[in-house]
C-alpha cells in the first residue's frame, strides 16, 4: 500500500469516526469503517513484523535473536 493509499484510508476513517459521533452511520457506513479499519490494521502489522525483522537482541545468555524470529511468527 502506498503512502498516499494509505493517507486516503486514515482521512475516510476519520471522516467516518466524525460522522459517527455526531449523527451516526448508515449500515453501508458502518461496513466500510469496519473494512477499512481492518484493512489499516493489517498493513500496520505488516509494517510492524517489517520492522521487528531488522532488529536483533543479545539475550542474557550471549545468544543474538532476531525479534522477528521470536515474536512475529505467533
Amino acid at each position: 500500500m502506498t503512502e498516499q493509499e494509505l493517507d486516503k484510508m486514515i482521512a475516510r476513517i476519520n471522516e467516518l469516526a466524525r460522522k459517527s459521533k455526531k449523527e451516526g452511520l448508515t449500515e453501508e457506513e458502518a461496513m466500510e469503517q469496519t473494512e477499512l479499519r481492518g484493512k489499516y490494521l493489517a498493513n500496520f502489522r505488516a509494517n510492524f513484523r517489517k520492522q521487528l525483522g531488522n532488529i536483533d537482541v543479545k539475550e542474557p545468555d550471549g545468544t543474538i535473536v532476531n525479534l522477528a524470529e521470536k515474536y512475529g511468527k505467533k
